[in-house]
């Protein structure tokens, strides 16, 4: 025989798409029914034009209806009130009141690792290796998000071929996700994506503090790669000062004068106290044909041996190869559009070093 209970135990591996969390935790089932083996479930959509509300409604049914003994699965769509959104937004924040810009689920007792992606200088390839890593540890079965806070020069949209506009559950803004991958950048809040960003400390200080305190990452968020803008200016400092248990991976181009750049942003790590965890060498070399010798174009050891003063691990040394660029421009990152290339190989090994260095605490690995 059915009962109530069976059924919101089968809801509870219902999560909302856009939130990632149980719609049974995040009380969007507001009654169950059942009768005659015919279930009906009773649920509250966040907002009206909820876009995913198909989706929900077949989740919905699809587990209810594999009880044994079901005859039929209704759904009912409601909208929840302003009282009950709060309540929501409140639940999402970690359970207590949070003020503006800290983000209880990302505070010092949280399972997240924070990792800020930066370098001492533009051109070394940053960007690219934050959209790669993330795609590697969404493949590797991590649940991974991207903070686009390169907010003048932003291009995690691009390079992971995301695009729309985030949605509101009233000043909770939801990230779009796409294989895997939760991304948020001020790129989706723009009216045209060409349009420049042209503000002054203040306002790009408020925005970075918007995306990490008012965004539903979710509580099952393992990974959170932050994509710094170059250099060691205001974003950095914010950062810093915002997630105080972050980690900082530095990228550089195995030429001196990259190098010798990058340790000033080692240096500003120290200066306010995040944790430098190892050097990742882009464009290392190339390899003109499968079996050539490398050619080293740009220098050889310059990582390693910024690694070496660092006194911490290389994490690996990425080949300059035309399918990075290729899946960049086409939205698709090497290690899934070209995922037995050299470079998807070298990004990979990475990433899973990266998990060796930055582990997940015991009680948040599946």
């Amino acid at each position: 025989m059915i009962t109530r209970e069976a059924v919101l135990t089968a809801l509870k591996d219902v999560k909302d798409p856009e939130l990632h969390q149980s719609i049974v935790d995040l009380d969007m089932v507001r009654d169950v029914a059942v009768r005659d083996g015919h279930v009906t479930v009773d649920t509250l959509l966040t907002i009206g034009a909820c876009p995913l509300r198909e989706t929900i409604v077949d989740s919905i049914k699809a587990k209810v209806s594999a009880l044994p003994g079901v005859r039929g699965v209704d759904v009912s769509l409601g909208v929840m009130s302003q009282e009950q959104r709060q309540a929501l937004i409140q639940k999402l924040r970690g359970g207590e009141a949070s003020p503006r810009g800290r983000s209880t689920f990302l505070g010092p007792e949280s399972a997240t690792r924070v990792i800020a992606v930066a370098s001492g200088k533009g051109g070394v390839g940053k960007s690219t290796v934050t959209a790669n890593l993330a795609a590697a540890l969404a493949s590797m079965g991590h649940k991974v998000g991207v903070l686009d806070a390169d907010v003048y020069g932003f291009s995690m949209p691009k390079m992971l071929g995301v695009s729309g506009r985030p949605t509101m559950v009233d000043q909770m803004i939801i990230p779009l996700e796409k294989d895997g991958i939760r991304v948020i950048s001020i790129g989706f809040l723009l009216p045209d994506e060409n349009e420049a960003v042209i503000w002054r400390g203040p306002l790009l200080h408020k925005t970075l503090t918007t995306f990490i305190g008012e965004v539903a990452w979710g509580d099952d968020l393992e990974y959170l790669l932050l994509d710094l803008p170059p250099g060691t200016g205001d974003v950095s400092i914010t950062i810093a000062q915002t997630l105080p248990q972050s980690y900082m991976l530095l990228v550089t181009t195995p030429q001196a004068a990259a190098a010798q750049v990058a340790r000033r942003a080692a240096r500003m790590a120290e200066k306010v106290n995040m944790e430098l965890i190892g050097v990742l060498e882009n464009m290392s070399y190339y390899q003109p044909a499968p079996g050539a010798d490398p050619v080293f174009i740009f220098g050889r050891g310059g990582g390693a041996e910024l690694a070496r003063q660092l006194e911490v691990p290389l994490l690996g040394e990425i080949p300059l190869d035309q399918s990075i660029r290729e899946g960049s421009d086409a939205g698709r990152p090497v290690v899934v559009s070209t995922p037995g290339s050299p470079a998807a190989n070298a990004l990979r090994a990475a990433a899973e070093r990266l998990v060796a260095v930055v582990p997940l605490p015991a009680a948040a690995v599946r």
